[in-house]
């Protein structure tokens, strides 16, 4: 008999609320290492909010998170987040600091410098060149800049990529092009990926499993196959109801 493997993240029974608002409502689910997880719902569904609570940016008001079977709120923060990239909508380049600091500042919080070489691989990484690292970050497009910042989660080497909303600020063909590379990226380094989306095409291209939330809990924990089979209760079909008719409006102009 075989020991069941710890998932790399789970959460038990978790809970925030602000004032009399409950944002999550009691989630319980666990992740297992290598997953691309996405997390789709409606805004103020607790999507956010939820993700916030493995990196501590949100502090549960009850349950756990736990990551290697630790509890997030027991382990010292500089050395969860160092395990964790982070790529938020905003970005949040440091506009006075040139894009190689911008991509080394997670190592250096924690003593380690990365070589100009390093950085110029991960700069390639993310498809920029490496001579980019001498800009800063107003000389860049949004789409790049966003390059940057998963280039910056992924100095650390971390074993699990947490994204809100990555690509929501970018054209459609950069956003494009940036989640097919970081789903390339996910599979070439065993990463486990958890990225926040309110675009359940976007989900249903990129992810492993799309779980759904509304009103602070998950309503549907599903593949991509079996939401578009039909599965995952009404919430969630009417989520993939909007791609399928954009689908369909599309095949008929086609004719």
């Amino acid at each position: 008999m075989t020991d069941t493997p710890v998932p790399l993240l789970e959460f038990r029974d978790l809970r925030k609320s602000y004032e009399a608002t409950e944002a999550v409502a009691g989630v319980s689910l666990t992740i297992p290492q290598g997953e691309f997880v996405a997390l789709v719902g409606a805004s103020g569904s607790g999507k956010s909010t939820l993700l916030k609570t493995v990196n501590r940016l949100v502090e549960p008001t009850s349950g756990q998170v736990r990551f290697e079977d630790d509890n997030v709120e027991s382990l010292p923060l500089a050395a969860l987040r160092h395990k964790i990239g982070y790529v938020f909508q905003s970005v949040g380049l440091f506009p006075h600091m040139t894009v190689g600091e911008n991509v080394a500042i997670g190592p250096r919080l924690v003593g380690e410098r990365l070589s100009a070489e390093r950085i110029g691989e991960l700069l390639e990484l993310v498809d920029l060149e490496p001579d980019m690292a001498a800009r800063l970050p107003d000389e860049l497009s949004g789409g790049q800049r966003q390059r940057v910042g998963v280039a910056r989660a992924l100095a650390n080497e971390p074993q699990l990529l947490l994204m809100d909303e990555p690509f929501g600020a970018l054209d459609p063909i950069t956003r494009d092009a940036l989640g097919d590379r970081v789903r390339a990226l996910h599979a070439e380094f065993g990463l486990t990926t958890v990225m926040v989306t309110h675009d359940m095409a976007e989900a249903l291209l990129l992810a492993d499993r799309v779980l759904v939330m509304d009103a602070g809990t998950v309503v549907a924990d599903e593949t991509p196959h079996s939401l578009l089979a039909g599965a995952g209760g009404e919430i969630a079909q009417g989520l993939v109801a909007v791609p399928r008719a954009q689908a369909d409006r599309l095949a008929e102009l086609a004719r």
